[in-house]
């Protein structure tokens, strides 16, 4: 069996011109190698296709393949993450991973937590800021916390995302809508533990793969699990607990879980939660094109201390892939 591996690579963007903060979401060539190794080792015959441009260009030259294993993030767009599987429905071509409607949905982090809330699933209270004159209309008690509408990797997440005032609102607002040209959500600052939870499987068969629990160090910059304690140098700022105790590690992975269902994810992903200062969990975002680059993205990491090695992952979410598609035989 044929399968595509269409992926956005960090070197492409770069070599566009993109900054490194802008092309933070994209994968290497470790990732892509990986991915088809693994495939290999499975019985597919992985065939790379690129990013969602050169996927059109395949298409349009009649290439075709039996599925796809789909990351691409896009380039552009509050909807870029859902460009590649809207054409690959246009060819009727199965795809891993979640459909256009979950990707656009999930990565406009504000209705996503609409869809979860009105699901039955916590989340903390939340504004967005459209244009500097929402700013003044933000009602909510603080410390609050501001972040993109529609960024991943912790884009746009550093030491001023907490504000205590309405100074510091207002400041850290414009900022954010001049850097990134998109809304900004606010949200009620939770003051509780940080996790995030591995998830394989779709509908009522997903599961929850382990989960780690996200622990400031000294150096830890901000209030919040940002790009700068996600790059390089992290070690000073950030420790990893994949083996998190306490009663509240059942209820985090229940709000995941839950929350994976509610969006309709699909095969296999992450899910951000955060605990109040009751310890009560809640909400946070869903990656449902999580980062798998080998022994460094969390997905890997949380799958790696499950026991499993990374040809069991990509087996895992392949698993779920053909349950979708039992036409593919």
């Amino acid at each position: 069996m044929r399968i595509g591996v269409t992926i956005d690579l960090k070197a492409d963007a770069l070599a566009a011109g993109m900054s490194a903060e802008d092309a933070a979401e994209f994968d290497s060539e470790v990732t892509v190698e990986a991915i088809c190794v693994s495939l290999s080792v499975l019985g597919y015959e992985p065939v790379r296709v690129g990013n969602v441009r050169r996927l059109i260009e395949q298409l349009a030259a009649g290439n075709r393949w039996d599925g796809v294993f789909n990351l691409c993030e896009g380039m552009s767009g509050v909807s870029r993450e859902a460009q590649a599987p809207a054409v690959l429905e246009a060819y009727g071509i199965p795809y891993v991973f979640s459909d256009p409607l979950t990707c656009a949905l999930t990565l406009d982090k504000a209705m996503a937590k609409r869809v979860v809330r009105d699901c039955g699933v916590s989340t903390p209270d939340f504004a967005v800021i459209e244009t500097p004159k929402d700013i003044a209309k933000v009602a909510l008690p603080y410390p609050v916390f501001l972040k993109p509408l529609a960024e991943g990797s912790g884009k746009g997440v550093g030491d001023h995302s907490k504000a205590v005032d309405a100074a510091g609102l207002a400041a850290r607002a414009a900022y954010l809508l001049e850097r990134f040209r998109q809304p900004v959500l606010v949200e009620t600052y939770l003051s509780g533990r940080e996790f995030t939870v591995g998830i394989t499987g779709t509908g009522d068969e997903a599961e929850v793969l382990g989960l780690c629990e996200i622990v400031p160090l000294a150096n830890y910059a901000g209030d919040g699990y940002g790009l700068v304690n996600k790059s390089e140098g992290w070690e000073d700022k950030v420790a990893f607990d994949y083996r998190p105790q306490g009663v509240v590690v059942r209820a985090v992975e229940e709000v995941a879980l839950a929350a994976w269902r509610a969006l309709r994810c699909r095969d296999g992903g992450r899910v951000d939660v955060r605990c109040d200062g009751d310890g009560q969990p809640h909400f946070i975002e869903v990656n449902p094109l999580a980062g798998i680059r080998p022994a460094y993205s969390d997905l890997c990491l949380i799958a790696n201390n499950a026991g499993l090695s990374y040809t069991d992952l990509i087996g895992k979410v392949m698993a779920s892939f053909r349950r979708r598609h039992p036409e593919l035989g």
